[in-house]
């Protein structure tokens, strides 16, 4: 047997450890605690452990389990990461941090905010965002600036104002995208009519819902009595279309508001964004009107 072995029931017992425990056992002195249930550490403050989930949204990584970490921060990878938690475990038995019930929202790790938000404001009317609908969004608490790096941050909601999904995204040019440990997709970031309304309008991101709005705006149209969700990235249909599945944040919207009669696919223009639009189109079509608009040129990245 290989020296480096490790068996199965001892990785599963490795894997069981989440992060917050792992330091809070072996390294308390680098756990410092910012909330009744969010945590960082004296080395990271932008490190942010909660509910079992840890999140570094700076640098685009998080994960569940201290193994995770270990492999993605210290390059430490299977098995060596699970032989050295074990052998801490030998020494000294974690005592589990208590994980809170799902429905009190303390999955989601929200990266840590800016006392401005001047970074994203320059970044987004660069991407030919307007003025006014940046503003209300940050007003909303839609959208904010990250605080370490500067990213902008794209918020979803559920239906009793909590936050559920957090999109980050860099605002230089280091194209740099990643959803908030914990993220909900069924409650991706949109921007909901202020009327009651029999049509959406979907996109797969975040910065092409907010150009359309700015379009709305352009041609003299009340952008704020519209619906847009965006997928939160890129869909990908079944290879056999009429197998494919709605997106959960348009499966979600569409189960709590039986109003809407009309949906708009404003998706890319690209392979990938026709193959979605067909694949929705035959799955969706027998039930809603659905009317296809995609951008006239190819988005910029």
């Amino acid at each position: 047997m290989k020296e480096d072995y490790v068996p199965p029931e001892l990785v599963k017992k490795a894997r069981e450890i989440d992060l917050l425990t792992f330091l809070k056992t072996y390294y308390p002195e680098e756990v410092v605690r910012e909330t009744r249930t969010q945590y960082c550490t004296k080395t990271h403050d932008s490190l942010k452990m909660s509910n079992g989930f840890w999140n570094w949204c700076s640098v685009g990584i998080g994960g569940r389990n201290a193994m995770d970490f270990l492999e993605k921060t210290q390059n430490m990878t299977f098995p060596k990461n699970a032989r050295f938690i074990l052998d801490k475990m030998k020494i000294r038995t974690p005592i589990f941090v208590e994980k809170q019930e799902k429905n009190n929202n303390v999955s989601l790790i929200l990266p840590e905010k800016n006392d401005n938000e001047n970074r994203v404001k320059q970044y987004l009317k660069s991407r030919g965002i307007d003025e006014e609908i940046i503003q209300k969004c940050i007003e909303k608490h839609l959208i904010y600036e990250e605080k370490h790096y500067h990213n902008v941050v794209f918020v979803g909601y559920d239906e009793m104002g909590n936050a559920k999904y957090a999109g980050c995204r860099a605002t230089n040019e280091s194209k740099f995208k990643n959803d908030a440990t914990g993220s909900n997709k069924m409650y991706s970031f949109r921007l909901e009519s202020k009327e009651k309304t029999d049509k959406i309008f979907i996109f797969e991101g975040a910065i092409d819902l907010l150009s359309y709005a700015t379009l709305f705006k352009l041609y003299g149209q009340d952008w704020q009595d519209k619906t847009m969700i965006s997928l939160a990235g890129v869909y990908q249909p079944a290879k056999v279309l009429k197998e494919s599945k709605v997106p959960i944040a348009i499966e979600n919207y569409l189960k709590k508001h039986q109003e809407i009669t009309k949906i708009y696919l404003c998706l890319d223009s690209d392979e990938a964004g026709r193959n979605a639009t067909k694949a929705l189109k035959t799955v969706m079509s027998d039930k809603y009107e659905i009317i296809d608009r995609p951008p006239k040129k190819r988005k910029r990245l």
